[in-house]
C-alpha cells in the first residue's frame, strides 16, 4: 500500500525534508539536524507538520456515555472550550490508544488520536456504540482536517503575531474557534514538546498558507523552524511523553504504563474499572520507568535492563538528550528492582538511575514571566 502524503508534503521535499515512512505515512524526519531543530524549540519554537493525526467526532445524547465507557479519564465533567488527556482502553483495560477529547457542546465531542490507530480506535468506538445501541454518532472526520503545531517559548508571540489575536487567554489544554482571512480554525493550548505552544486545525489550504507564513514570522530577527520526527522524538523523551507502541501498548494498562494520574473512579464504569483502581492502589509488578545512564552511551530501544545480574526488563524508548547532553530513555520492567540497575551496551554494563517526571522542564501550561 503506497504511504500517505499530508498537503505539505511537496514543501517538505523542496525545502532539504529528509523523508521517512511514519505510521503509513510519508514524513520528514528532520530538515536541518535534529539537534538544531530540538534546541530551536527549547529556546525560541518550531513549527510541526502534524496533519498525520486522525479526527474523531462523536455526537449525541449518549455520547459522553459511550467515551466514558471507554476511556478511563472523566469525560462528561469536562467543560466545553477545554480538552482532556485521556486513553481509550480495550475491554481488558488496555491502551487503545492515548487521545485528547475536546468538548465542543453538550453532545459533541472531537478526539484527537494517534496515525497508526485512526482506523482501529475508530471502529473500535463504532462498534462498541452499535452493539450497546447507544444514541450516539462516531464520524472518522481525519480527511477533513489539517493539523500543525508551534511549539516553543516564544510560540505565542509568534503566532498572536500571525493571527494578529492575543492569545494569553487561552488557558493550558483549552481550545478557541476562530478566523483566519475569513476561514474557520481552531487553536488549542497543545502539544507533544514539554514547551509551551498551539496546535491549529483549519482546512488544508488555510493549513499550508498558516505553515508559510508563521515560517515567515520573527522576533529580533530570529525565525521558527520547521521540525521534523526526530527531533520531535527527542522533545516529547525529554518531556516524559508516552508514545504508542512503546510505553503504551494495548496488553499494558494505563497503571503499568506510567500515566495511571489518569485512571479515575467515576460514575459510569470504564472498562476494567476495578482492576484498573485496584492497580493504581496497590501498584504492579511491571512498570514504565525513566531513567538517566550514569556513564557514556546510547540507550536504544530493546536494550536490556538488568538489576544485579537479573536480566528485569528492556528499553521501549531511549536517546540522547540535547538538553542533558547524556543518554535517557524509559524502559519496561517486568519486576521490581532489588539491585544496581544498568543497561548493557555493546556488551557492557552501563549503570543507570531512576529519574521520576520529565527529564526537562518546559514551559508548557506555565504563565509567562513578562506578563
Amino acid at each position: 500500500m503506497p504511504l500517505k502524503k499530508t498537503p505539505l508534503h511537496s514543501w517538505h521535499k523542496e525545502h532539504n525534508g529528509r523523508m521517512v515512512p511514519f505510521a503509513g505515512w510519508e514524513m520528514p524526519v528532520q530538515y536541518s539536524s535534529i539537534i538544531e531543530e530540538h534546541k530551536a524549540v527549547r529556546e525560541f519554537c518550531g513549527l510541526f507538520d502534524v496533519s498525520h493525526m486522525g479526527e474523531i467526532r462523536v455526537t449525541g445524547a449518549e455520547a459522553g456515555k459511550l467515551l466514558e465507557t471507554m476511556c478511563c479519564n472523566n469525560v462528561e465533567s469536562l467543560k466545553e472550550g477545554k480538552i482532556r488527556y485521556n486513553a481509550i482502553l480495550n475491554e481488558k483495560g488496555g491502551v487503545r490508544d492515548d487521545v485528547t477529547i475536546f468538548r465542543r457542546g453538550a453532545e459533541e465531542y472531537f478526539i484527537i488520536v494517534n496515525a497508526s490507530n485512526t482506523d482501529k480506535v475508530y471502529a473500535a468506538v463504532n462498534e462498541y456504540c452499535s452493539k450497546q445501541g447507544l444514541n450516539a454518532v462516531v464520524n472518522n472526520e481525519s480527511d477533513n482536517w489539517h493539523l500543525i503545531a508551534i511549539q516553543g517559548p516564544e510560540a505565542e508571540s509568534i503566532l498572536s503575531q500571525e493571527l494578529n489575536t492575543d492569545l494569553t487567554n487561552i488557558g493550558y489544554f483549552a481550545f478557541l474557534d476562530m478566523e483566519q482571512d475569513g476561514r474557520p480554525i481552531t487553536v488549542s493550548r497543545t502539544g507533544y514538546t514539554g514547551e509551551d505552544g498551539f496546535e491549529i486545525l483549519s482546512d488544508a489550504n488555510t493549513g499550508t498558507m498558516l505553515w508559510q507564513s508563521l515560517l515567515n514570522r520573527s522576533i529580533n530577527g530570529r525565525h521558527p523552524l520547521p521540525v521534523g520526527l526526530g527531533a520531535r522524538d527527542s522533545l516529547r523523551l525529554e518531556a516524559r511523553y508516552p508514545l504508542y507502541g512503546h510505553e503504551l501498548a494495548e496488553d499494558l494498562s494505563p497503571v503499568e504504563s506510567g500515566i495511571g494520574w489518569i485512571v479515575k473512579e467515576k460514575e459510569v464504569s470504564c472498562f476494567a474499572m476495578a482492576e484498573l483502581l485496584r492497580q493504581k492502589e496497590e501498584g504492579t509488578s511491571r512498570n514504565i520507568v525513566g531513567f538517566a545512564l550514569k556513564g557514556p552511551g546510547i540507550p536504544r530501544e530493546d536494550y536490556r535492563m538488568f538489576s544485579g545480574d537479573r536480566d528485569i526488563g528492556k528499553v521501549v524508548s531511549g536517546g540522547h538528550s540535547p538538553i542533558l547532553k547524556g543518554g535517557i530513555g524509559t524502559a519496561l520492567l517486568e519486576e521490581r528492582p532489588s539491585g544496581e540497575l544498568s543497561i548493557e551496551i555493546r556488551q557492557k554494563r552501563i549503570p543507570v538511575e531512576i529519574v521520576e517526571g520529565p527529564f526537562v522542564q518546559g514551559t508548557a501550561g506555565k504563565k509567562r514571566k513578562d506578563r
